[in-house]
């Protein structure tokens, strides 16, 4: 469990999922979407039992579920400037604030990386390319 997928064997892994996500149902991967469903529970068929929103919880589960068969979470010892500068609370606070901004911009972005680069530019979406020039 302490190697990672080659790039070759993911990315094609990845690809399938979204254009089997495309071609299935009708519909667009990303996260973003996700939170937002888990966040305001819609009246409109979406909500905290969509799809999205289980991808969501299954992200987070799924990589605490790592964590812990890995050998147990360990705060503040993957951001190495961050560990020699500052406390846990002052790492914590910060990384939190840095997931507020990034959650700002991507609903203002109308999307996060993960909809607009893997399947907005996918589709050629003009907002999605636009979006994936300004983030890089």
């Amino acid at each position: 469990m302490h190697s990672t997928l080659a790039w070759w064997i993911a990315g094609p892994i990845l690809g399938l999922v979204i254009l089997g996500l495309l071609g299935l149902a009708n519909k667009r991967f990303g996260v973003v979407g996700g939170v937002t469903d888990l966040v305001h529970d819609s009246a409109a068929g979406e909500g905290r039992a969509s799809w999205r929103a289980l991808l969501v919880v299954g992200i987070v589960l799924g990589g605490a579920a790592y964590a812990l068969l890995a050998g147990a979470p360990d705060a503040g010892s993957g951001y190495s400037w961050l560990d020699a500068h500052l406390s846990l609370g002052g790492e914590v606070a910060l990384l939190f604030g840095a997931g507020l901004a990034i959650g700002v911009g991507a609903r203002t972005a109308g999307g996060c990386t993960s909809g607009h680069g893997l399947t907005g530019s996918a589709l050629a979406s003009p907002a999605s390319i636009v979006s994936m020039m300004t983030i890089m």
